[in-house]
């Protein structure tokens, strides 16, 4: 009888699968062995279970899941692979949208780091931004550490499991009033900068079209008091007035060298231009 049987090492050759898949699926009665040696245990298949397995794996591929694949060994039936097929076609158009939305983070942060290392530093230019989505916390710390921002990163995601794995921007920033005192040590809010695709369950906000004076340095959070007086001096000389809370990003940081020569700041303060004729 064993002459027109193949072996489960055989089998597993054949399939490119292992044998102790092969005992799984034996135990989970997805395909059975033609024939068990009692003495020995060994288990042998015939070609009648080759179909199955090249079923199984056909279906495996399709990422489906193996109760399923049961019920349909158990029942053949044209409707049944139809549910079946349809579902995985579902799941996998999904996953490429999940897949779509990573590429487009990774591009976004690729552009960031590009824009980092070539921006020209400590000059203090007037820039436009279009409405940009936000997650915003208000609270009052002192000038963050690596790491120390870690805890109002994890509020602000609040249940969401993968919004911040590739975020592109992560900020600090003092509201208007403190910029108006001049008091650069205590800071009033983190925020995170969301992309179009990010899907942020917290609470979330628009921020208007606004004018910001924009400057980068070289540094991190602890440099910025002196940038920030920098930038508040320039607002004076020039007739602007403060309309709005800073954002202090760090465009490159512990996240990317161990290098602190290389960090680099960026810090947005909205204004509006005093001088400027009424419309």
């Amino acid at each position: 009888m064993k002459h027109d049987l193949f072996s489960i090492g055989e089998v597993a050759r054949l399939f490119h699968i292992s044998i102790s898949t092969l005992r799984y699926y034996d135990k989970e009665e997805l395909v059975k062995p033609e024939y068990t040696d009692a003495e020995t245990g060994y288990r042998y298949y015939s070609t009648q279970q080759f179909e199955a397995l090249n079923t199984i794996r056909y279906l495996r591929a399709l990422n489906a899941p193996l109760p399923q694949i049961r019920e349909f060994l158990q029942n053949r039936q044209i409707d049944t692979i139809q549910t079946l097929l349809l579902r995985q076609r579902n799941e996998i158009i999904a996953h490429q949208e999940e897949l779509r939305k990573m590429q487009r983070k990774i591009d976004n942060r690729i552009a960031q780091i590009e824009d980092a290392v070539t921006a020209q530093l400590d000059v203090i230019a007037l820039r436009r931004f279009g409405p940009r989505k936000i997650a915003l916390l208000k609270r009052s710390f002192g000038t963050p550490e690596m790491g120390s921002l870690e805890l109002y990163i994890r509020q602000l995601e609040e249940n969401d499991q993968n919004t911040a794995i590739f975020l592109g921007k992560i900020g600090i920033g003092l509201a208007q009033k403190t910029l108006e005192e001049h008091s650069y040590q205590t800071y009033d809010l983190i925020f995170l900068l969301l992309d179009e695709e990010d899907q942020h369950t917290g609470n979330t906000a628009w921020l208007p079209e606004e004018t910001c004076l924009v400057l980068r340095f070289r540094g991190s959070h602890e440099s910025a008091p002196a940038q920030y007086q920098k930038m508040m001096s320039y607002i004076e000389e020039h007739s602007y007035r403060v309309c709005g809370f800073s954002k202090e990003i760090t465009l490159i940081d512990y996240g990317f060298t161990n290098d602190q020569s290389e960090f680099v700041t960026e810090i947005q303060i909205p204004v509006e231009d005093l001088s400027a004729p009424l419309p």
